[in-house]
């Protein structure tokens, strides 16, 4: 199984990008896609963005569940409380521990918006952020 994680912003730009799980692994134990698939990983992740601008407004809750399929993918979504997106990609049909991985990475996001460096929207490239998303998705994908 592989994921592909990414945060969208409040512009709709991706903020932070993560691939993991059992493709093809590279050196440092990280999953890594072909390049025409992670392009492909990235469409269909922004295409979602639109279904998720449409059901924000519905439901209630933040966790969105699965709001998207192409192919064999399925996208599910979390939002947060500053429209933030957390969207991932994956081929699993199991809502519980995708819900429990939303959760440690809205915390470890959270704890990224209390750093007085990090303006809402920038790129997050701390280490720290990635490492604990990793160790997240290790835990419950």
């Amino acid at each position: 199984m592989s994921f592909y994680f990414a945060i969208i912003g409040t512009k709709d730009n991706p903020i932070y990008e993560c691939e993991f799980g059992t493709s093809k692994q590279g050196g440092d134990g990280n999953a890594r896609f072909p390049d025409e698939q992670r392009a492909m990983n990235q469409f269909v992740l922004h295409s979602a963005l639109d279904i998720v601008e449409e059901i924000q407004w519905v439901q209630r809750d933040l966790y969105l569940k699965t709001v998207d399929r192409f192919n064999n993918l399925l996208v599910s979504c979390f939002l947060t409380a500053g429209n933030i997106k957390l969207l991932l990609l994956h081929d699993t049909k199991v809502e519980e521990p995708i819900r429990q991985f939303f959760a440690d990475v809205h915390e470890a996001y959270i704890k990224t918006l209390m750093n007085p460096f990090y303006d809402i929207d920038m790129r997050i490239t701390s280490v720290i952020f990635d490492a604990r998303v990793r160790a997240a998705a290790k835990k419950y994908l």
